[in-house]
Parts: C-alpha cells; sequence; structure tokens
C-alpha cells in the first residue's frame, strides 16, 4: 500500500470541514478481475475525472481505478481556490516561449477556469462557485510590482482586475500585513470535495466505470495491473498527482509530493466582518502561501504552513494557528473545529507535467497549487488526444518541467534544503 495512506482508515474519506459538509456516496466496488476498456485511468482526482468524463462524452469506454476514495487526495482537501494563470507569470512565459506561444498558454488558462464554472454548474452546483480572488503583497514594493503587472494584463491581454492600495485592500481583508494587491474577478472559489464528487457522478452518467479500493500497481502499454484485477486498454493516462506510487520513473523524477494543512475555525456568525466584507478567497506572495477563504456557514478556511516529505508535522494546529493569528490577531484563540493535511504535486518549475510516456501511456501532474482550474483543462485535452486530437495536449506539454537533482531520492532532502531557506527570507521580509 502506497505510505501516503498509512494513517488513513480504508474506504474512509479523511477527517475535514469539507468530509463533514458534503453528503459522501456509498464506497464503489474494488476491481476484481480483467477488465477491458479504450481508456483506462489511473486516479479519481480531479484530472483523472475530466479526463474519464470528457473521454467518456467523445465515446470512448472507460475505466477509472482509485487506490482509495473519489476525492481522496489533493482534490478533496485543496484550498477551493480557483486561480488564473500558471505559477509564472506571462512575463516569464514570454521569455520562455515568446508572445505568440505565451498568449496560447494564457487563454488555455482562461479556458480552464470557465470550463471549472461550466463543470460545477453542470455536475456540482452544490460546490457553490463565487468569484473573486484577492492577491496580497506584504510589501510596498510588491504592491507596485502588482499595479504595474495587473495594468501590463490589461493592455496586452486584455485581461482586466483591480488594483487595491493599502487602504481599498484593507477595505475587504481585515489584515493589516498587506500593502495592497490585486483583486480578479474572473477567478474565484468552491467547496473542493462537493466538485471532485460531481465529476465522478458526471463521467458515471457519460458511462465510465469507477473503481475504488483498487491501487494501481504497475503501468505498462495497455495494461494497468491492481491489487486484485487488471484493465486492458487501448491508451493508459495516469492521474495520481502527489499520492502517486513509484509507477512510472519519468513521472516520480519530475514531481514530488508536498504537504499543505488547513483550519476551519468554528463559524464567526457577526465576527465574519472582522476577517473578509466580501466572499472572496485570498492567497498572498509569501513563498510559503498563506490562503484563506470563508465556508457558507461563516467559517474562516485558513491554509498554509507547507512541508516537505510523507510524514505530517506533530503540530500541525499550533503552526496554523499561530500564522492565522500574526495575519489576524482579532482572532486571537477564536475555536478551530477542524484541521486537517494533504500531499499535492509539485514540479522544480511549478508548472505542471502533462507527457506522452509511451505511444499509448500519457501522464498529468505536478499542477503546484494551480490545480483546481488547469487538472479540468488538462484532463479534457488529454481525452482529445487519446481521441487523436492531440494539438492542445502538445501545446501544455511544451511547458518547461525539469527533473529533479538526484532523481526520485534525492528530491526531497534537496528541495527542503532551499525550502528552508525561502521559508527563512519569508519570516525576515527579505
Amino acid at each position: 500500500m502506497n505510505p501516503l495512506y498509512r494513517n488513513d482508515a480504508p474506504g474512509v474519506l479523511p477527517a475535514s470541514y469539507y468530509a463533514a459538509s458534503a453528503e459522501l456516496p456509498a464506497l464503489r466496488s474494488a476491481l476484481v478481475g480483467d477488465v477491458r476498456a479504450d481508456l483506462a485511468v489511473v486516479g479519481a482526482g480531479y484530472t483523472g475525472l475530466s479526463t474519464a468524463l470528457h473521454a467518456a462524452k467523445l465515446g470512448l469506454s472507460v475505466v477509472v481505478v482509485e487506490a482509495h476514495r473519489v476525492g481522496f487526495g489533493a482534490s478533496g482537501r485543496n484550498g477551493g481556490q480557483v486561480g488564473s494563470g500558471w505559477n509564472k507569470d506571462q512575463h516569464w512565459l514570454e521569455a520562455c516561449f515568446g508572445a505568440a506561444d505565451a498568449r496560447r498558454l494564457w487563454d488555455l488558462t482562461v479556458e480552464a477556469k470557465a470550463l471549472t464554472r461550466d463543470l460545477v454548474a453542470e455536475h456540482a452546483p452544490e460546490a457553490g462557485y463565487k468569484p473573486g480572488v484577492l492577491h496580497g503583497e506584504w510589501t510596498a514594493s510588491g504592491a507596485r510590482e502588482a499595479e504595474a503587472y495587473g495594468a501590463w494584463l490589461a493592455e496586452h491581454y486584455g485581461y482586466e482586475t483591480e488594483f487595491l492600495d493599502r487602504d481599498a485592500f484593507q477595505a475587504v481583508c481585515k489584515s493589516k500585513v498587506y500593502a495592497g494587491g490585486l483583486m480578479d474577478r474572473d477567478a474565484g472559489h468552491l467547496h473542493p470535495l462537493r466538485y471532485v464528487l460531481g465529476l465522478a457522478r458526471g463521467a458515471e452518467a457519460a458511462g465510465a466505470q469507477i473503481f475504488e479500493m483498487s491501487e494501481a500497481v504497475s503501468v505498462e502499454d495497455g495494461l494497468v495491473r491492481c491489487v486484485a484485477g487488471s484493465v486492458t486498454a487501448d491508451h493508459v493516462v495516469i492521474a495520481g498527482n502527489g499520492y502517486l506510487p513509484d509507477l512510472n520513473r519519468q513521472v516520480s523524477s519530475h514531481v514530488m509530493p508536498i504537504n499543505s494543512f488547513i483550519a476551519a475555525t468554528e463559524p464567526l456568525g457577526a465576527r465574519v466582518a472582522e476577517v473578509l466584507t466580501e466572499d472572496v478567497a485570498v492567497a498572498d506572495d509569501k513563498f510559503v502561501v498563506n490562503y484563506f477563504r470563508l465556508s457558507e456557514d461563516g467559517r474562516l478556511l485558513f491554509g498554509g504552513r507547507e512541508n516537505y516529505g510523507i510524514g505530517f508535522p506533530s503540530d500541525i494546529l499550533g503552526a496554523l494557528r499561530r500564522r492565522m493569528e500574526r495575519l489576524f490577531p482579532q482572532l486571537a484563540g477564536v475555536g478551530i473545529e477542524h484541521h486537517w493535511g494533504g500531499t499535492l504535486g509539485i514540479t522544480m518549475t511549478r508548472l505542471p507535467m502533462l507527457r506522452r510516456l509511451s505511444p499509448k501511456v500519457f501522464a498529468a501532474g505536478g499542477f503546484s497549487g494551480h490545480g483546481v482550474a488547469l487538472t479540468g483543462l488538462a484532463g479534457k485535452v488529454m481525452a482529445e488526444a487519446v481521441a487523436g486530437q492531440a494539438g492542445r495536449f502538445d501545446v501544455m506539454s511544451t511547458l518547461p518541467v525539469h527533473a529533479f537533482p538526484g532523481g526520485k531520492h534525492a528530491r526531497a532532502p534537496l528541495l527542503t534544503l532551499a525550502m528552508t531557506w525561502y521559508s527563512l527570507r519569508d519570516r525576515l521580509g527579505i
């Protein structure tokens, strides 16, 4: 069994505010014996389920195998932010690819957000998509750079954001640490677990089969072997991301698991206005990012405190509370009713890895905190590629993603050293 599952009861979603506030379906059957399909998908998170849904709509027979439950991984535990762009800004992408290709990549991210909204509307309206993400800058120089970047996006990409100076920012987000930032109304936020459960229902309604408690133990061209069965298929998509076992060296050397953590306060009632005066999500410019938003019942969902490696720290809640109360000292001592951690996948460049590993095997992972929107589109373009229309997949597969130094085994200690340095810079304000 993948060691990332070792602290979780078999067949039970991990405890979180999301699990407590979602209608959880009955456990699906495990794969037993051998089945045949046009497409086999490994992983029932956003990427795998979007692939399955769109491939089934194209008329392909699809089998999805999931080692645990639908939404068990990052798709059911994340901060719920449907963000804009990639984890590199458009200046960087233009320098890397030129203006024309950078514009194509930008347009894909705009489509990814629109697709997410459409998928929510069709399959998971209970996920409660809300528009608005506010990007906070801790320094005056950072705020000036954000203002300039917003103006540049409007001029060169026709994309409108709103710059908020310190006073305007703090009128929306009642933390005194921020010097300003950009409001992005085309981005948004949602209930992530309800969304992934809706994608699963949609994929099954389109004809896909989903098997839970069916861990893949090997993937070859046209064959996925699980613990108690196998899928023979014309194509395979590997979509396990941060929870993926070492099924393929190309994936494991390029995508690394890291952990992030979230706390949910008690319902704040009238005190909501002491935190946010609009129902928007917030993320800031710290390397170890703080991200937060309100739940539908008025809790603050506060996330951050990354760590690298499989194990969780012994004091998740204490570290989260300290970070939260630094931003919102007015919440000192507030009750916290849920806290949890989860594992996501990152790459060296923080850009997602989409690869054709062999003529019949595709993979996607390493969305590096931008997965709520980008995974849906990644699944759609992989379904198109499986069906013979690989143009958009080929564009996304050009994103530069390098192997971690030292490969699979040395990536974690080397990255931990680098992350310790960046975390120190955050604390020192440099």
